[in-house]
């Protein structure tokens, strides 16, 4: 899932039960995937379908990679521990789901972060498919991984608590003038909350403390709401939703995610881990041979893909390409046969195809040839009875962007390193590697 650095397409989809799916076709990269890392700087992922209030309904979320985060109030003891929180490479900072709009979510009540006057801040998070989020900002210690004391923590940070009750009025800007697709539900996002743990640290950066210049987003990111309503604001770097990693006292240069490989008829549930910190601890250690992208002030860097670049991104080209593991599938531009009612959005051709693709850094070297198959998905979707929520062969289609979602991290090591942290690479931070 792609926010401020980028705009991308969302691809937060929940599907029908029915819905699975299942892969093959992995990436030339270093070393093997998988979820047996251990230690206080490991959280366990899962691919499960989604949070139990989602599968009661009778749907699932296909190739969502999950983790549960721990919120409190700040020096306290007061916690709560929200499950089924997708983790996001495609973003920066943690998004949760107020309990008024998820029964899964933050009952918490946290102090408000506010803006340099005292006015509370809201902020509003819209994705390229029209759908946004909008709640206000608040501060939390976040805890990760671990064991009962020894979790990684972030203290007294900015998080998005979104869907709460005291922020009901949308301003027409977030919404689309009335046109976006309002997610601030369980069944609108398909999950408790986001974590987004890219090479970012800040969920806007640099272009949210000049709202209203000519360099800020054409659609304002942070609001001040007072009693009185809504208005857009700046919003300085240490107020910003901030990547919980950075916060870390060690451990906090990056992440790595582990995930076994999937076989290609899928697979109902897989485990994984998610690793803090690169070069940090003996469970994450670069390779010597890791191949290692840097990216552009957008997160991107250059897919090619039958002769035609998608990224980085310039003043005459406006296509891109990146890493996500908040896309469940790989999505790029193609004539592939699109699938019917049920999977739309998804590719669909006759027979398993075997396509490839080279990565090139934004700095157009080095490069690297990855192989990767696409199926059809309403044939994934209906194997094992519908009963597969994990598969690495799923893709779908998208215009001018080639997203190299979860389907590419099985069976791999993936490095997501932050702007401004320093790594055993000799490439600098933001940059990903495996």
């Amino acid at each position: 899932m792609r926010t401020v650095q980028v705009a991308g397409m969302i691809v937060l989809i929940v599907l029908a039960v029915g819905c699975g799916g299942s892969s093959s076709g992995n990436g030339s990269g270093s070393g093997g995937g998988g979820g047996g890392a251990s230690g206080n700087n490991v959280a366990t992922l899962s691919i499960d379908g989604g949070p139990p209030s989602l599968l009661g309904q009778g749907l699932v979320y296909v190739n969502g990679v999950f983790t549960t985060v721990t919120i409190c109030v700040p020096g306290t003891s007061t916690c709560q521990a929200i499950d089924h929180v997708l983790v996001d490479t495609g973003s920066y900072g943690l998004r949760v789901l107020a309990t008024a709009n998820d029964p899964g979510g933050l009952s918490l009540q946290l102090p408000a972060e506010n803006d340099a006057t005292g006015r509370p801040l809201v902020e509003c998070t819209q994705f390229a498919d029209q759908s946004f989020l909008w709640g206000p900002v608040k501060l939390a210690d976040v805890k990760l991984g671990g064991t009962s004391g020894t979790a990684e923590v972030a203290s007294n940070i900015p998080i998005n608590v979104v869907g709460d009750g005291s922020f009901t009025t949308i301003p027409s800007a977030c919404s689309s003038n009335g046109t976006g697709t309002n997610a601030n539900s369980l069944n609108g996002l398909g999950a408790n909350g986001i974590l987004g743990v890219g090479v970012f640290p800040q969920d806007c950066g640099p272009f949210c403390t000049q709202q209203g210049s000519p360099n800020a987003p054409p659609t304002p990111f942070y609001y001040a709401c007072p009693t009185s309503g809504c208005t857009p604001s700046y919003a300085a770097l240490s107020q910003q939703v901030l990547n919980p990693v950075v916060a870390f006292p060690t451990d906090n240069n990056g992440v790595v995610i582990q995930l076994p490989a999937v076989a290609s008829t899928g697979a109902p549930n897989v485990t994984g881990s998610l690793v803090f910190g690169i070069g940090t601890q003996s469970n994450n250690a670069l390779p010597s041979g890791a191949h290692i992208f840097a990216v552009d002030g957008f997160g991107d860097f250059r897919t090619t893909y039958k002769s035609v670049n998608y990224g980085p991104r310039s003043i005459t080209n406006n296509t891109d390409s990146y890493i996500d593991s908040g896309s469940n599938g790989i999505f790029f531009p193609d004539s592939i046969t699109q699938c019917g009612s049920g999977a739309t959005g998804f590719y669909c051709p006759t027979s398993t195809m075997n396509l490839t693709a080279t990565q090139v850094s934004a700095s157009l070297s080095p490069s690297n040839t990855v192989n990767f198959s696409i199926a059809n998905a309403q044939s994934l979707f209906s194997a094992n009875n519908g009963g597969n929520t994990a598969f690495s062969n799923l893709g779908g289609t998208n215009t001018g962007v080639f997203d190299w979602g979860l389907p590419f991290f099985f069976g791999k090591n993936v490095y997501s390193a932050i702007a401004g942290q320093a790594t055993p690479a000799a490439t600098p931070a933001p940059y990903w590697a495996y």
